[in-house]
């Protein structure tokens, strides 16, 4: 874990770059895909991150905890056909990395991050060379 800083203008930034956000993005899934068949079920999700529930929702009941992950896979999985593709990953991955984008603000944050999470991407991430727009 680091500490850095990091605000919404570098996190677009790396979102905007869809060849290194989609490369990233897609090492993930693959480590989630447990089983190699190339979609996400919610029972590869719930195995995965049920390990992070008792941080990150001390506050709920199992039962909600299990609701909040079908509502979450509901919503992304997109044709309802009970998986998430690559495709749908990303475009959840996307949103997700969008919505922190906005919340932090052009203000930096200090935040600890895991060295290999996506915001610790977003702050590793040169761009492409002349690309200072944000």
């Amino acid at each position: 874990m680091s500490v850095v800083f990091v605000d919404g203008p570098v996190i677009t930034k790396f979102v905007n770059d869809s060849g290194a956000f989609t490369e990233f993005v897609d090492e993930h899934f693959n480590k989630l895909d447990a089983d190699g068949d190339g979609v996400l079920s919610l029972d590869e999700l719930q195995k995965r991150f049920g390990r992070f529930s008792s941080r990150g929702f001390e506050l709920q009941s199992q039962e909600e905890i299990g609701n909040l992950y079908n509502v979450l896979f509901e919503k992304f999985d997109a044709d309802q056909n009970g998986t998430i593709d690559r495709e749908e990953f990303r475009s959840l991955m996307k949103e997700i990395m969008v919505a922190k984008a906005r919340g932090i603000g052009n203000s930096p944050v200090s935040i600890i991050l895991q060295e290999d999470s996506l915001l610790m991407r977003a702050v590793q991430h040169k761009g492409p060379v002349g690309d200072d727009k944000n």
